[in-house]
């Protein structure tokens, strides 16, 4: 008997066949890309055409983490960049379920209310960053307008570090909670109505079913979202690009590759097309995310593997 669906002889590598151009699209835009990275982070390669390109071993990542003002800037944007992802993280995932859970109510214009929360999804981050950044414009944006009446003012973005990167936080978590919205709405909605009803015969109510049944059934929305939220903003930082620009106490990691690559400012220290330097620091953040992603996928299973068995 032939276990094989597609036949006999050449007949039986047409699934091999088929699967050949996705692979080779993948080896192209995605494999290929990532392998020439890890090679370059080992060169002075700066991106310039002409320009000679040398083999310098470790030297980037030794200066990445261990030589003097450049260091120091890397580690506080490390450092930064896990700030920024443990409250993106928290509060993305617990606005997102709140949003969630009010939306799945029998609620009149609840339809409406989805479109307008998903909405910043799908506008792009350039445009996202710009709605924003005109917003909050100190010298006559609707923000600004509205403190002078209570003789207040703010430079927001433009202002002290603290206070400008606390709004990129604010913007991130808007443009991106309705995804995590959208995957807790689907899970809700494969929990059966007959769940909840049982259960408030029986007497449970509000904190109780939430606990009992809500909670238990969206494990693998809780898993994705908590994953996506996660891995998404350690890897953010287009909006600190629109918002910010490159400016001292608001670098993240991931603009920090950018920034050496095409020749922005690193702190202390001037530097200009500096690509080996930036697929060193990209291999670090590679590692960063694979670590702490790997640490997160672990006690999302053990979790699951708890709770549905």
């Amino acid at each position: 008997m032939n276990d094989n669906l597609f036949g006999r002889g050449f007949s039986k590598y047409t699934p091999l066949l088929l699967l050949l151009p996705g692979f080779l699209l993948y080896l192209i835009i995605a494999l290929g890309p990532s392998l020439a990275t890890s090679v370059y982070s080992f060169t002075d390669a700066t991106g310039i055409r002409g320009a000679p390109i040398n083999w310098v071993g470790f030297d980037n990542y030794k200066e990445f983490l261990f030589q003097g003002a450049v260091s120091r800037d890397n580690i506080a944007a490390l450092g930064r960049t896990l700030k920024f992802s443990v409250i993106v993280t928290t509060v993305q995932f617990t606005l997102g379920l709140f949003m969630a859970m009010l939306l799945n109510q029998h609620l009149r214009g609840k339809t409406l209310f989805r479109t307008l929360f998903f909405l910043p999804v799908i506008l792009g981050v350039a445009i996202q960053g710009l709605i924003w950044k005109l917003f909050l414009l100190p010298g006559g944006g609707p923000v600004a307008q509205v403190l002078s009446l209570f003789g207040a003012h703010s430079e927001f973005l433009g202002g002290q570090p603290k206070e400008a990167f606390a709004w990129v936080i604010v913007v991130q978590i808007w443009a991106n909670v309705g995804i995590t919205m959208v995957i807790f709405l689907a899970g809700l909605q494969t929990i059966s109505d007959e769940l909840y009803e049982a259960a408030r015969i029986d007497g449970a109510s509000g904190w109780a079913l939430f606990r009992n049944i809500t909670w238990p059934l969206l494990t693998p929305s809780v898993n994705t979202n908590f994953l996506l939220n996660i891995i998404g903003s350690l890897q953010a930082w287009q909006l600190f690009l629109v918002l910010t620009g490159y400016k001292n106490g608001t670098q993240v990691l991931g603009y920090l590759v950018f920034a050496q690559g095409f020749g922005q400012t690193s702190g202390s220290v001037s530097s200009a097309f500096r690509q080996g330097f930036a697929a060193a620091a990209s291999i670090v953040l590679f590692f960063l995310v694979l670590i702490i992603g790997m640490a997160a996928q672990y006690i999302v299973n053990r979790r699951e593997q708890r709770i549905m068995g």
